[in-house]
């Protein structure tokens, strides 16, 4: 096909995937699962050095790919790298090594730091940084989890006082090891990931000295801030040695920009781990009084302005179903969720708010926990598997819910991506829930497609245009509501209810507080 014409441009976006420049086809691609540790109750970690070596085993894989399809690698342009986002990292910059596992985004153990935090505020107010930062102070964001390095571990305590210490969320450790590491790695991470630190002022699009004090975090430990899209610097090793590194993109970022989102009012919804639902608000930052994040979606290149959105982000969507796959055994496997929900075709009054991490926008309520009610006699794990799939559509109503307000605009339908998208219930379910079409593209992998599109449109690179009549036309499927509006209100006005049963769970009691250390978060059932 297209691929076999030797003067196609094709772009790599990390974790790998590779796109023609000139039809944004998805050729090849390569996946390696990461995994995730849980060394104690709420703590989430990845190992630094399996990030890294997942990524050279899918580069090399990819490569090998392309060479059966008799593809040059020469063709290759340029890189991409997207990443989740506010995981947290850091490293000695003379000898490479991580000096902790990086902290995952839905990691919990930052909770006593995030008290402490709130209550050094005025008002023991949890917006207090929000004006700079538009988030708000949660265990979520990365300074919160840096604090909680700085004070709990030797190592980084040392490599900061001996200036070898250097912090950076995945796509800097992606960039830096990929650039050379301690020989001339490039330290840099972009606009969009650094707006998720709660360090960086959206409004002056660098770091802020102020809020480096606030969390008593030493700047010269940060990254460079960088456009979404230039070049950073060059690939060392690896078969895609000299190939520029000129894109790069928090994963909802990049899923906005894979979903063409360009225009102000555009929304995506992504359905991975979590649920992240961004509208491009355009080059002005909008302030929600409705409990979403104010973010930077993303500046492609150094002339161009900054463009914003309204975020809503829900911690567990999908993890929900490995939830009930790996911890319950009710299902086998991901895809058979759907089989069970279909046979219950209702849950028949049984609700499960999945709070595992607490709650998320728009209540940003950590004390929550998960919470499953209004089971009967009657009810079975089909109904389980069903009220599974419907909390995910609830938690994105009630974020589309807090847009509509912000914005006063109410959203005309829905663009969806990201592995769930694959369940037709839960795209039914969804649009049926929102009383909205709901939109879903063929091709699933728009969050590296954005990655790619941002690496290929960087100066100096320009193989790919992001102007709008150059967008390429992609295929998708749109599900249309199909249930009457009262029925869908009246699930819905039970979901909040029993949102409100999963509240204010959790109580943190400071404990014989001798030594210095945290107060212990007491669970109940920890008298065992």
């Amino acid at each position: 096909g297209l691929c076999r014409q030797p003067n196609q441009p094709l772009i790599c976006a990390l974790p790998p995937q590779v796109f023609n420049a000139r039809t944004a086809e998805l050729i090849s691609h390569h996946q390696v699962e990461i995994n995730q540790s849980f060394p104690k109750e709420g703590w989430v970690e990845e190992d630094p050095k399996e990030i890294m070596q997942s990524v050279y085993e899918c580069m090399e894989r990819t490569c090998e790919k392309l060479g059966q399809l008799n593809i040059d690698l020469s063709n290759i342009k340029a890189v991409g790298v997207t990443n989740q986002r506010e995981t947290t990292l850091v490293w000695d910059k003379e000898t490479g090594e991580p000096l902790y596992n990086a902290i995952v985004w839905l990691d919990l153990r930052t909770q006593s730091t995030v008290e402490r935090l709130i209550n050094k505020a005025p008002g023991r107010n949890k917006n207090h940084l929000k004006h700079k930062t538009g988030l708000p102070i949660s265990t979520y964001f990365s300074a919160v989890k840096l604090r909680w390095l700085l004070d709990n571990v030797e190592e980084v305590q040392q490599a900061v006082l001996s200036q070898r210490a250097m912090f950076g969320t995945v796509d800097s450790w992606i960039i830096w090891c990929l650039t050379g590491g301690r020989n001339g790695g490039v330290h840099c991470t972009d606009v969009s990931n650094a707006s998720r630190t709660m360090l960086f002022n959206i409004h002056t699009m660098d770091w802020d000295p102020e809020l480096c004090r606030y969390f008593d975090i030493p700047m010269e430990i940060l990254p460079k801030v960088r456009t979404s899209s230039e070049i950073y610097g060059w690939m060392k090793s690896s078969s895609l040695a000299g190939v520029p590194i000129s894109g790069c993109l928090g994963d909802q970022s990049a899923a906005l920009v894979g979903q063409m989102c360009f225009k102000d009012g555009q929304a995506k919804n992504t359905y991975g781990t979590g649920c992240f639902l961004l509208r491009n608000t355009g080059t002005k930052p909008v302030m929600s009084d409705h409990g979403l994040l104010t973010t930077v979606a993303y500046k492609m290149g150094k002339d161009q302005p900054p463009c914003y959105a309204l975020e809503g982000s829900v911690a567990i969507a999908g993890a929900v179903v490995r939830w009930l796959k790996d911890n319950m055994g009710i299902v086998q496997s991901t895809s058979e969720i759907e089989k069970l929900a279909a046979a219950a075709g209702s849950s028949y009054g049984c609700y499960f708010v999945p709070a595992f991490s607490g709650l998320y926008a728009p209540y940003w309520e950590p004390s929550a926990r998960g919470i499953i009610c209004g089971l009967t006699q009657f009810t079975n794990r089909n109904h389980l598997a069903f009220a599974a799939l419907e909390a995910v559509c609830f938690q994105t109503r009630e974020i589309l819910d807090a847009m509509k307000q912000d914005s006063g605009i109410p959203l005309k339908q829905l663009q969806v991506d990201g592995g769930m998208t694959s369940n037709r219930l839960l795209m039914q379910l969804q649009a049926d829930i929102l009383c909205i079409p709901v939109v879903c593209p063929t091709m699933s992998e728009t969050t590296a497609l954005g990655a790619a599109m941002a690496a290929g449109a960087a100066e100096g690179v320009e193989v790919w245009s992001l102007s709008p009549d150059n967008i390429p036309n992609v295929t998708s499927e749109t599900y249309h509501p199909q249930i009457n509006t009262d029925e869908s209100e009246f699930r819905f006005a039970r979901w909040k209810k029993a949102v409100q049963k999963a509240m204010n769970w959790e109580t943190t009691e400071p404990c014989c507080n001798t030594n210095g250390t945290q107060p212990h978060t007491y669970s109940h059932h920890e008298s065992q």
